[in-house]
């Protein structure tokens, strides 16, 4: 269905980082449009803004995944008090969603490869840890920026659960797979598989996780049909490591585009709540902000509607819409 017009211009007048997805995934521009837009997101608004943050051993706030000198008995890691988002991985991950061209960042995998250490056991950077969500942003990181992360990726097929999909509990003895785990996992296997063509493997595992997702209706408990949790239906954007069905329904879109195939029947409870929860205006309402340091906001506070969750809610609509219509 056609985005209404003063809702796609609403969408439109937007930074850079959210403009050019809106060009090219709702409005239909020409390519020449939208890249040019693109082009604009490492020179100016948030893209601009968090590429001036990077310090000059090549990381943001001195550390890998924590800011330099975080104490991790203080308030900030007290039990809700979220985690900031200000380290190096935190940063890259948004610079990379963004669309930023990576070749503003040359020389930084090698910086952050000679410079940066995981929190965790004082770990390589590339080399990634023990934390699967961790190591999927490191792996679609390391893709991206043009390091060695094969390594990383043989990890993720060694660390799947036997229920086909990851859970970062995995070294506290958990053996089932996490919704957020699992998710995570799958978004930096599927940006590994799409920059560097991937492996049998990593798609079979990749396939296999899916069907973990698939199987709950990318919302469900297994044993009861319950809603497992009420994380599942609340929209927030940035994404961070929270799972949603909106979160989890836009990744299911990306793989089908990279297979080739029809959405699943089985995304169809999450399609339904993500449809209902639009207003009557077209938008979708931030439910509230994930808690934690920021370098800045880029989206509204709770209770405004957000470009960013319109833009993805109204994308996966309409992608499910045109493969079910007639």
């Amino acid at each position: 269905m056609a985005t209404e017009p003063a809702l796609l211009d609403w969408m439109l007048d937007a930074d850079p980082a959210l403009r050019w997805q809106v060009e090219r995934d709702l409005a239909g521009a020409p390519a020449e449009v939208w890249q040019a837009t693109r082009a604009r997101v490492g020179k100016e608004g948030f893209g601009a803004q968090l590429l001036a943050l990077q310090d000059v051993d090549g990381q943001w706030a001195g550390g890998a995944y924590f800011p330099k000198g975080f104490d991790f008995e203080g308030p900030e890691a007290a039990e809700g008090a979220g985690q900031p988002y200000t380290a190096t991985t935190w940063s890259v991950n948004a610079l990379r969603e963004w669309g930023v061209d990576a070749a503003l960042l040359a020389g930084t995998a090698e910086l952050l490869a000679a410079n940066s250490r995981w929190e965790y056991n004082d770990l390589p950077y590339w080399g990634g840890e023990v934390d699967c969500c961790i190591n999927a942003y490191t792996l679609a990181n390391g893709a991206w920026l043009g390091a060695d992360v094969s390594g990383l990726a043989q990890w993720f097929l060694e660390h799947r659960m036997a229920d086909g999909g990851w859970n970062c509990e995995w070294v506290e003895g958990s053996t089932r797979s996490s919704f957020h785990s699992t998710l995570n996992s799958l978004k930096g296997l599927l940006y590994h598989e799409v920059a560097t063509g991937g492996s049998v493997e990593l798609r079979e595992a990749r396939r296999f996780a899916e069907e973990y997702l698939l199987e709950r209706r990318l919302m469900r408990s297994l044993t009861t049909g319950e809603l497992v949790a009420s994380w599942a239906t609340r929209f927030v954007y940035p994404f961070r490591w929270f799972y949603s069905v909106l979160n989890a329904a836009d990744y299911f879109r990306a793989a089908a585009l990279q297979d080739g195939t029809q959405p699943d029947p089985r995304i169809a409870d999450a399609i339904d709540v993500i449809r209902a929860a639009r207003l009557p205006d077209g938008t979708w309402l931030q439910e509230r902000r994930h808690p934690g340091r920021v370098w800045f906001e880029v989206d509204v506070p709770a209770g405004e509607p957000s470009k960013w969750l319109t833009f993805y809610g109204t994308r996966v609509l309409d992608w499910w819409d045109e493969a079910n219509r007639g």
